[in-house]
């Protein structure tokens, strides 16, 4: 049994997405994948398949901390899961009759993964706006008081949570892009008066298994890079690390903002490449 190789550029590029992680909360499939692909040349069908597992490892963790710290509504990661368990692996079984390494499906994984990191810089930057909107409709909604209301309204967020599950499990088998920013910000939508802590914690625990399912899927298919996968996370565990500590101290509207704008120039370059 051979050992992988460690290549020390692809741990670097680990840590500085790790450290990014740690940091905004956000970024690791929005970065990871495209710079793969951009910068090392890497065929987006195994950028994508490897940064699948390389999430799963890294919120694995991230979900741990969470729950013992009581921040993870598993309700609500119960709901996303029904939508994205099946919808993941529908996608699964079609990338494999279609296809994954042919030049047509580079193509269409690289427009919408350009496309996914577009939404996800909107999401970024609007996120504390729409989570007021929601907050005020919400309230809004309470005091009309109308019969019936309160259990239409939980019926519909449920069937909403699905439906938002689903879609992102489109998105995260065909990008590996989209269960943190875009998850979290619709989730703001659905449950304005659930602590952000708890909306984030959520969001990463749903992640775990839909990237495990989906980066399984892919190693099947034969689109995972071990070696790179090991030497990314040398680099990206400590980077996280690092990050987490110094998040506190970090301008979060700057970093956001920051964020955001790199992803739409890296998602524009993805679609007019």
């Amino acid at each position: 049994m051979s050992f992988p190789h460690i290549d020390l550029l692809y741990s670097a590029s680990g840590l500085a997405v790790g450290f990014l992680v740690g940091l905004t909360g956000v970024g690791g499939g929005s970065l990871m994948t495209p710079l793969l692909v951009l910068l090392f040349g890497i065929h987006p069908a195994t950028a994508v398949g490897t940064d699948l597992l390389y999430a799963a490892a890294t919120k694995a963790t991230g979900t741990l901390v969470h729950g013992i710290k009581g921040s993870v509504d598993w309700r609500i990661t119960g709901r996303l899961a029904a939508g994205s368990i099946p919808a993941a692996a529908i996608t699964l079984v079609l990338l494999n009759r279609y296809g994954l390494n042919t030049p047509a499906a580079a193509r269409v994984i690289q427009l919408v993964l350009g496309s996914a990191l577009l939404v996800t810089a909107v999401s970024l930057v609007f996120r504390p706006q729409l989570a007021r909107l929601a907050y005020k409709t919400g309230m809004a909604r309470e005091a009309s008081g109308k019969p019936g209301a309160a259990a239409s309204r939980d019926s519909r967020t449920v069937a909403w949570t699905v439906l938002t599950g689903a879609i992102l499990g489109v998105l995260v088998s065909i990008t590996s892009v989209g269960a943190g920013a875009i998850g979290v910000t619709v989730l703001l939508l659905l449950y304005p008066r659930l602590p952000t802590a708890r909306i984030v914690g959520s969001d990463i625990a749903h992640a775990v298994p839909l990237t495990l399912l989906a980066g399984t899927g892919h190693w099947l298919l034969g689109s995972v890079n071990w070696d790179l996968l090991v030497s990314l996370l040398v680099g990206s565990l400590p980077g996280i690390v690092l990050g987490s500590m110094l998040s506190t101290r970090a301008p979060e509207v700057l970093l956001r903002n920051v964020l955001a704008a790199t992803l739409v120039i890296v998602g524009v370059k993805l679609v007019l490449s």
